[in-house]
């Protein structure tokens, strides 16, 4: 082995990265983008979660218990509600998490020793019901309220029932599976799209098409039209085996499911077509897929909770297709609920797709330099 041949190829490898500025930009932004997502956002301690409240007592004694709960921090009031089923109408929409209920009869129940309190949980986050168990261990007040002589009690907890619904046995796959569909379309419908544009560059075939009278709207929304039919066989095929294998449930229409798989395959396809349209080569935009898909899986509550994120990258995760469609689809298939229940999410999505087309269509000339 010659070393002088081996030093040079070694330099010249260094000068091309240095040029190379989509690969400097990798090596030095995905430790840090790690470290801040792991250190910073992620967060599997739930606080804050959306809840709302039905206080159907209205007593002095149900309030003190509301706001016992309150403050653990666990959970956060949005909004009110004069009946349970009012509460459960807003869990399957996906307004609030949790749902903290007091019978008109508090009073009665707390001097009869019975349960006077029940949290609705949605289920269907496994995570979720772990942290609206702390909520069961707030000490209740046993003594009667209505004396003149203060009597001497102690407080007494475990009166507080937690119900959960859609995924009572809390296995992870109900949870799991719904939100791979979303992943693996953003993994493939924006790995399909962003090498789309350069590919064509690699193989001489843009010339062919300058040729053609082809409008730039034309070639892009042909170039995405193919891998919408790819990405619903996909759609398919996970649900599929999802049923066979893991016995998740459809509570939902099927038609939704669909529909809202079609949001998320356009706007992955749309968001891919944009970054072929700046890279350079294959290997650079696969570079550049990487910065979206690592954000995407870390911060749209597949892999961890949503609701213990701070409120800044909240307000990042916004802006990510998944975190739009994760709600969608879980919404649909273990909720029951329709898309136009949820129809904030259905318009996220429609308004990302439109502006990453007008983007990449803008961007996109036909010409070789």
């Amino acid at each position: 082995m010659n070393w002088r041949r081996l030093w040079a190829i070694v330099i010249k490898e260094l000068r091309q990265m240095r040029r190379d500025r989509v690969t400097l930009a990798m090596i030095m932004a995905i430790p840090v983008i790690q470290l801040v997502l792991f250190g910073y956002a992620i967060n599997t301690n739930l606080r804050g979660l959306a809840t709302g409240v039905a206080d159907q007592a209205d007593t002095a004694g149900s309030r003190a218990l509301v706001m016992d709960m309150l403050a653990t921090g666990v959970v956060a009031p949005v909004a009110k509600a004069d009946t349970p089923q009012e509460l459960m109408a807003m869990i399957r929409a996906g307004k609030v998490s949790i749902g903290i209920v007091v019978p008109p009869d508090f009073e009665r129940r707390r001097i009869d020793g019975r349960a006077v309190a029940q949290v609705l949980v949605d289920g269907s986050d496994t995570t979720v019901q772990g942290a609206a168990a702390q909520l069961a261990q707030v000490p209740i007040d046993s003594a009667r309220p209505d004396t003149r002589a203060p009597l001497t009690s102690t407080p007494v907890s475990g009166r507080i029932s937690v119900v959960a619904f859609y995924n009572p046995q809390r296995s992870s796959a109900v949870n799991i599976v719904p939100g791979l569909i979303g992943v693996i379309l953003t993994m493939t419908m924006v790995l399909f799209t962003a090498i789309a544009i350069v590919r064509e560059r690699e193989r001489g075939n843009m010339e062919l098409l300058i040729a053609t009278p082809l409008t730039r709207s034309e070639l892009m929304v042909g170039k995405v039209l193919p891998y919408v039919a790819i990405g619903l066989v996909q759609t398919s095929v996970i649900l599929a085996l999802g049923i066979w294998l893991f016995e998740v449930p459809i509570r939902g229409s099927v038609l939704d499911v669909y529909l809202a798989s079609s949001l998320l395959i356009l706007a992955n396809l749309t968001l891919g077509l944009l970054i072929s349209t700046r890279a350079q080569s294959q290997f650079q935009a696969m570079q550049m897929m990487i910065f979206v898909f690592l954000p995407s899986i870390l911060l749209s509550g597949f892999m961890f909770p949503f609701a213990g994120m701070p409120r800044v990258v909240q307000w990042i995760a916004e802006a990510l297709p998944l975190t739009h469609f994760l709600r969608l689809i879980r919404g649909v298939m273990l909720r029951g609920a329709g898309l136009w229940e949820m129809w904030g999410d259905v318009l996220a999505l429609a308004v990302f797709t439109v502006a990453m087309m007008a983007l990449a269509i803008l961007r996109f000339r036909k010409r070789l330099d």
